[in-house]
């Protein structure tokens, strides 16, 4: 009895018409260009030739390309020309804008580049006459080192012969004894 309930279905669904498909061709979407906004992200393609799998011995993978995301999307955070050009309405930061240039602005920098270099070549020569000076210093100190080592020396020396004058200069003392001997002409 179950099984004739099912009969009629049957027949419903062998009456129907399939409808028809009808596919109608869509606009694509506009093509819009993120690179001013967002970076795009980097695939590589790598060839690989058979290989065991390392995980299953009984595995053997046939030669294939592997690809792998090498680096993925990110942000741009510097505005770039497209940028600007869709946002013109908002005031963009001084840091990223473009410096403006006339006649004055250029006779300005090319006098401070002037002026640039021969603060530098003025640097140079100072730090010469400056390295001339300490090494003439050094020598000055050395060469008095040298010459109060020698005052010393001679100072010395004056001391040692005015002992010598002097001992000459005195007659030679007659040798005065203690003892009650009679002195002897061939002694001392």
């Amino acid at each position: 009895m179950k099984t004739y309930h099912l009969i009629p279905l049957l027949f419903l669904t062998a009456c129907s018409t399939t409808p028809k498909l009808t596919l109608r061709p869509q606009q694509p979407p506009p093509a819009v260009d993120n690179s001013a906004v967002r970076y795009p992200e980097i695939i590589n393609a790598y060839h690989v030739g058979r290989y065991v799998d390392p995980n299953d011995d009984l595995v053997m993978h046939e030669q294939h390309v592997v690809y792998r995301v090498e680096e993925n999307t990110r942000w741009n955070f510097r505005p770039g020309a497209l940028c600007s050009r869709a946002t013109s309405a908002i005031p963009r930061d001084a840091a990223f804008s473009p410096t403006p240039v006339n006649d004055a602005v250029l006779a300005e920098v090319n006098a401070q580049r002037l002026a640039t270099a021969q603060f530098m070549l003025e640097a140079r020569t100072l730090s010469a006459a400056l390295a001339r000076f300490q090494a003439a210093l050094q020598q000055t100190k050395t060469n008095l080192q040298e010459t109060a080592v020698l005052r010393a020396t001679v100072n010395l020396m004056r001391k040692r012969l005015d002992a010598l004058e002097t001992a000459q200069e005195q007659p030679p003392a007659s040798p005065t004894t203690t003892t009650n001997e009679p002195l002897d002409s061939l002694g001392p």
